[in-house]
């Protein structure tokens, strides 16, 4: 039971600050509640399923704003989308066994902490196509190793179409969400036809987050210094991925 884990209190207030800096930078947050319920041991069986319960209502909500600002770049969506949705739900089907599970998701977490600061938020002035093949290779491996852990994406795809010139900062955020919702769609279909089943009081985490997620997507699509917050929030990270990694 989610409400029997020792200091759920405080699991609770941090919750909306996560959903908020992903939803922010267009993110669902997957891997920052992963990064949360490591730090209050909550039950492995039950963080996958939560995680992406989660990002499909914050992530949905980032979209939501990314897109009525006029971000979302249909194009590039479906470039990475049409591989990584069966993929998703492919390694959504798969069990990983509990130590390697958290080995590889403190590892995915590095990459949270890059975002987070901004390691790769640098706009190139010239944006470049993407070739179809590039986008379908990409996707699917993101896709699968999303279903595999139990999160959307979006802190590999981003990076990637920024590094890659595909997109700038705000367009990447848009086609990040939605690449968030689809697969953590499809990983938790997935997960849910292998008999996974979600809590009811998961939904109670659901209501929490989405205070924060609509607060972050709607400042995140217009403009807003979180600076501050994004330092301590990638403090947590560092501390739940030496975790995952060394215990």
């Amino acid at each position: 039971m989610i409400f029997d884990i020792d200091h759920i209190w405080l699991f609770l207030l941090i919750l909306p600050v996560v959903s908020f800096l992903y939803a922010s930078v267009g993110h669902g947050g997957a891997s920052g509640y992963l990064a949360l319920m490591a730090l209050f041991s909550f039950a492995p069986e039950a963080m996958k399923p939560t995680a992406l319960l989660l990002n499909l209502f914050v992530a949905a909500i980032a979209f939501y704003y990314y897109y009525k600002e006029g971000y979302f770049n249909k194009k590039l969506f479906f470039s990475f989308a049409i591989t990584s949705i069966p993929l998703t739900f492919l390694g959504g089907k798969i069990v990983v066994e509990a130590i390697l599970y958290k080995r590889i998701l403190g590892v995915l977490l590095i990459f949270a902490v890059l975002k987070m600061l901004n390691v790769f938020e640098k706009e190139s002035t010239k944006i470049k196509d993407i070739k179809l093949w590039q986008g379908l290779l990409i996707g699917g491996v993101i896709g699968f190793f999303s279903g595999l852990i139990g999160i959307g994406g979006g802190i590999i795809l981003t990076p990637i179409i920024l590094l890659l010139h595909w997109g700038k900062m705000k367009e990447a955020a848009a086609v990040s969400a939605l690449f968030i919702w689809v697969n953590s769609a499809s990983g938790l279909i997935g997960q849910l036809s292998n008999g996974v089943t979600i809590s009811s009081e998961s939904f109670v985490l659901v209501g929490i987050a989405l205070i924060g997620g609509v607060l972050g997507g709607y400042f995140g699509s217009k403009k807003i210094d979180n600076r501050n917050l994004r330092y301590i929030l990638s403090f947590v990270l560092i501390i739940a991925s030496v975790k995952l990694i060394t215990l």
